[in-house]
């Protein structure tokens, strides 16, 4: 059975939108994805509030209640049928964020067993036949197929050794 290993933020949890809103909240801006178009979250907000953002995904409860990308949960279950599925996570990052993420995925994947959770620091440790990822420090060390997943900040991105996808049904399409 070949193996998929697949990203959690901006993969299947919508970090993103949880910068917007935590900004939002602290600041009374509006910030909308379509204002990345290829930034990073600290590259579109003024530079007095950057160390605030930096903190973001340091702080308790980051990670705790992302919203699912859309499709992620019933297009994950129907590849598990057919592929090994492996969730990748550069977890080690943030280290608050373990438990938060291992909740996370057992409220909306619970399909996905703990076996198949990987939290580490880098990635290039994993071997899988794909690896399905929105950063490309992730997938430049990947030895099997990297597919890059479209998130706001790699919007204007070229990746001419990596195959693009844009959504979860584009993924299925894929695979199955």
């Amino acid at each position: 059975m070949k193996r998929i290993a697949i990203d959690m933020d901006d993969v299947i949890a919508d970090a993103t939108q949880k910068f917007c809103d935590m900004y939002e909240a602290e600041f009374g801006i509006r910030i909308a994805k379509h204002d990345f178009l290829g930034k990073e979250f600290h590259e579109v907000v003024p530079t007095e509030h950057q160390k605030f953002v930096y903190e973001y995904p340091f702080r308790k409860g980051f990670f705790q209640d992302l919203k699912v990308i859309p499709h992620a949960q019933e297009v994950m279950l129907r590849l598990s049928k057919k592929y090994e599925i492996f969730i990748v996570s550069a977890a080690m990052e943030f280290p608050l964020s373990l438990s938060e993420k291992y909740q996370w995925m057992s409220e909306h994947f619970p399909f996905i067993s703990w076996h198949h959770i990987v939290f580490c620091g880098s990635k290039s440790i994993i071997k899988a036949d794909y690896l399905i990822d929105d950063r490309i420090k992730n997938l430049k060390n990947f030895d099997g197929k990297a597919i890059v997943f479209t998130a706001p900040h790699n919007l204007k991105d070229e990746y001419e050794s990596f195959t693009r996808v844009n959504s979860w049904v584009e993924i299925e399409k894929m695979f199955l």
